[in-house]
């Protein structure tokens, strides 16, 4: 195996063994024997990615009856989203630098996998704004953990050659609740009630939690392992290059999702394209996210880079084709494709860029994600009001040319070549 077909480090000798023994007889002395891959465990994490990012969207689908039932403004319901993304800026890195090889890994997945259900336990039987923020600030700490902990502890359970087909099957959690998950969860709470929803969620997490126990390996780490550093991290420029790259590609993301609406009315097509629009940027991501798994081992510098070229055409394109349906819908289809591919790529490409410290380095950009997404939604506010709903793409397309170059010009550093592209590049130099 060559040094860039290694996503990321290979698990210490000691866990190793105690993840997945191996007979003597079916192993040369000495030979430490190769993770088996968990796709049962895999789906696991999924199934909880799709719970946490069911849990984040739901209160915006729900706001109407939210407020009626708490007697609040609606204004006032949106500081439930408010301060589940602050939280997770402000706790993730403190949290994960503190819980790192205190905790077992996969116990620490499962408390925030339980956190969950109380968070949402909670903020269905809220009675009043105060508990139910309270409740989502326990939901935030959670999403913080588990995002921050999730894709480390992955790399340490699946063989190092397929750690991007690994992430491929948790993020897919992501996507499918994108798609399915909070509209499913509105139409519920338009059903029953809103509160039925949350305690639906709630359901959902404490059987993850209980399959989690059963399901999930262990993956402790090995002795005399470096501790992670935040500080260590900083000094490798792979880190830096993707730390900006990808909350970069989010905030372009943000900057038009969060006001497609207003860009699909000033283009002249029904208020229905709006729900249809959203559900096939989802459902295309997946599309992407299957595509990455394929090849984000192999060739994950020219597949994240065409990605990445995509997506700045999708946007540049959509106020001079998405005034009809066929274009509309042909562009962001190749925008959700894009967007779900660049997910696991960036993933993959931080855990190879975090090395020995990727721990913290995955904790990094949990916290400046979520600041991309915040500072997405401001950006494209202020697109709107500068240059109108038509031309909001144009402005998306803007962060995400700049997320674009630094991967060009991040070759040696957070972007290498992998193992099949870096081999072209010597047969051809040998010819």
């Amino acid at each position: 195996m060559t040094p860039e077909s290694s996503i990321a480090e290979t698990p210490a000798p000691a866990a190793s063994r105690q993840s997945h023994p191996a007979s003597p007889q079916s192993l040369p002395e000495g030979t430490v024997p190769a993770p088996r891959f968990p796709r049962g465990g895999l789906l696991i994490l999924a199934a909880a990615g799709f719970t946490a990012v069911t849990t984040e969207l739901l209160p915006s689908g729900l706001l109407p009856q939210i407020s009626r039932d708490l007697g609040v403004e609606e204004s006032a319901v949106g500081s439930l989203t408010a301060a589940y993304a602050a939280v997770i800026v402000f706790t993730a890195l403190p949290l994960s630098r503190l819980l790192a090889g205190r905790v077992p890994r996969k116990t620490l997945l499962i408390a925030t996998v339980l956190a969950f259900a109380v968070s949402n336990v909670m903020l269905a039987l809220s009675p009043v704004l105060g508990l139910a923020i309270a409740a989502r600030l326990l939901g935030g700490v959670a999403h913080g953990m588990l995002w921050s902990s999730m894709a480390p502890y992955v790399a340490r359970i699946v063989p190092a050659h397929s750690v991007g087909k690994a992430m491929a099957i948790v993020f897919s959690g992501n996507s499918i609740a994108l798609a399915v998950g909070a509209p499913i969860g509105t139409l519920m709470g338009s059903v029953l009630t809103w509160r039925d929803s949350f305690l639906v969620l709630a359901g959902v997490g404490g059987l993850l939690a209980l399959l989690a126990v059963w399901v999930l390996p262990a993956a402790p780490d090995g002795g005399g392992a470096t501790a992670p550093s935040l500080r260590g991290a900083l000094k490798l420029p792979g880190v830096i290059a993707v730390a900006t790259a990808w909350p970069l590609l989010l905030l372009g993301h943000f900057t038009l999702f969060t006001y497609i609406a207003p860009f699909l009315q000033s283009s002249g097509l029904p208020d229905a394209f709006t729900g249809i629009s959203l559900s096939v940027v989802g459902v295309a991501s997946l599309l992407g996210i299957w595509i990455a798994g394929l090849t984000a081992d192999s060739r994950p510098r020219r597949s994240l880079l065409s990605a990445v070229a995509v997506l700045v055409g999708a946007f540049a394109l959509l106020p001079v084709l998405g005034g009809t349906w066929a274009g509309e819908l042909a562009l962001v289809t190749l925008w959700g494709a894009a967007f779900g591919a660049i997910g696991i790529y960036n993933q993959a490409a931080i855990l190879r860029a975090g090395g020995e410290h990727k721990d913290a380095a995955n904790g990094l950009t949990v916290v400046t994600i979520q600041l991309g997404i915040a500072v997405g939604a401001g950006y494209g506010a202020v697109a709107l009001g500068a240059v109108g709903a038509r031309f909001v793409p144009l402005a998306a397309a803007i962060p995400t040319a700049a997320a674009l170059a630094i991967i060009l010009a991040s070759r040696r550093g957070g972007y290498p070549a992998g193992p099949r592209e870096t081999r072209k590049v010597r047969t051809s130099a040998i010819s």
